[in-house]
């Protein structure tokens, strides 16, 4: 006797219809990340308007050379901006060898043992970590127990143990996505291990590892609370001329200028939210391009 679910006919039938559910729900995933992606770029592009139509009119040459002032019409960023350069850096100077150096030996030449996965997975929680926890750390450790005081210094280790495990995790991805071949056709014609790393894998990687170094250091230059828990300025009227002055940067700056109750001030703000803008998209595109020519190489 033959069951009704055995008829070819039906499993058939049956078939089609489990098809047509799982077309009807890939239909609906994508129109809904279609519409939540519109939402955010529809959001984003109300909030640049409402900044641009604020603050383009206070940008020029004047703003851009004057220092902060409590009266609107002689007020600058020059301090805030010449602050910013200092810090990303320095901070670029001391996160890139570090996190690239760290992201190698853990790929490349650290066992595969409970202590490397345990390093592996603490990096992987820092990078999750708030950033005004490492404002605390930067207070206690590198303002008081080291003594650089609220020098650009203190500012940039800060800034780059924010950033570090970010690097670190991208560098790593990129080094891990190298295909083995390459390394073994290397090792096969005698080369050794840092021949290896220095001539095969890391020109292979660096597109990678710049995209990471552009996410970290986007973070970092947009970053306010652990300045102002290291004791970044609000108000400086010099520009750094060393590692250990004191400093102010934009974000700071854009928060000093918003706290004011006049809306003159809040246009002020406005206008150096644009300035961060075009240094963020001016160190992107530096970053970009040179992906760009590794990438062809």
């Amino acid at each position: 006797m033959t069951l009704a679910n055995d008829n070819p006919a039906n499993q058939q039938a049956a078939a089609a219809a489990r098809l047509k559910r799982r077309h009807l729900v890939s239909w609906a995933f994508e129109k809904a990340c279609l519409t939540l992606t519109l939402s955010a770029v529809v959001v984003l592009g109300i909030l640049l308007w409402q900044v641009f139509s604020d603050g383009i009119h206070w940008l020029d040459l004047q703003f851009l050379q004057s220092f902060p002032s409590r009266f609107v019409e002689k007020a600058g960023v020059k301090s805030a901006l010449y602050g910013t350069l200092w810090l990303v850096s320095l901070t670029a100077l001391i996160s890139l060898p570090i996190g690239v150096l760290g992201a190698i030996y853990l790929e490349e030449y650290a066992p595969t043992s409970r202590l490397t996965r345990i390093i592996e997975i603490n990096i992987a929680n820092l990078a999750g970590v708030p950033s005004i926890v490492y404002g605390i750390l930067g207070l206690a450790i590198f303002v008081r127990f080291m003594g650089l005081e609220r020098s650009v210094l203190a500012g940039a280790m800060t800034m780059s143990l924010l950033i570090l495990p970010v690097i670190v995790i991208s560098a790593k991805e990129a080094i891990r996505a190298v295909p083995s071949s390459i390394r073994l056709a290397a090792f096969a014609v005698g080369a050794t291990q840092w021949q290896v790393v220095r001539a095969h894998v890391l020109p292979e990687a660096l597109p990678g590892i710049l995209t990471g170094v552009i996410l970290a250091l986007s973070r970092a230059i947009g970053e306010t609370a652990p300045l102002i828990m290291i004791g970044a300025l609000t108000y400086v009227a010099f520009i750094p001329e060393g590692p250990m002055d004191e400093f102010t940067a934009l974000p700071i700056q854009i928060f000093n200028w918003t706290s004011r109750p006049q809306a003159e001030f809040h246009e002020l703000a406005a206008a150096g939210i644009i300035v961060l803008l075009a240094v963020l998209l001016t160190m992107n595109a530096v970053a970009v391009y040179i992906r760009y020519r590794g990438t062809r190489r």
